[in-house]
């Protein structure tokens, strides 16, 4: 299975902007900028993206571990908190921050399973992958 998105970028870092696009549509000329990443501005940034990636990744595989336990989510929500040093342009650290309400299902369990997704999901595991390029100029 393959997943694309596209980014386009016009103009400087600082003044230019650029356009995000994926293959689902759901994101379609979605706009971002420098001002979003570094400052205040209201489009979305990589680093958005990406927590909300892994939010959804992580929070799907708690979903699969609990079910295969034999247990039914009610609820899972998780938020990812994201920190980026822009001096560094480096993610230092992503904290996940779950709460559930899972019939049944003890604490220790839980505590076993979240953990098993927090290493296991495939958003976590990418952090770590490899990363390979080709890059075209045209003149």
């Amino acid at each position: 299975m393959h997943r694309h998105a596209t980014a386009r970028w016009t103009g400087n870092l600082q003044a230019g902007s650029g356009v995000l696009d994926t293959q689902s549509a759901v994101l379609f000329g979605t706009p971002y900028s420098f001002r979003s990443r570094f400052g205040d501005g209201k489009e979305t940034n990589p680093e958005e993206l990406l927590a909300a990636a892994h939010a959804g990744c992580f929070t799907m595989a708690v979903s699969l571990f609990i079910s295969e336990q034999g247990f039914t989510p009610e609820v899972l929500e998780t938020k990812a908190d994201l920190s980026f040093d822009p001096a560094a342009l480096e993610i230092t650290s992503i904290h996940l921050t779950l709460s559930a309400k899972v019939p049944g299902l003890s604490r220790d369990l839980f505590a076993s399973l979240t953990e098993k997704a927090k290493a296991g999901c495939p958003v976590s595991k990418v952090l770590r992958a490899a990363i390979t390029l080709d890059a075209t100029l045209e003149n």
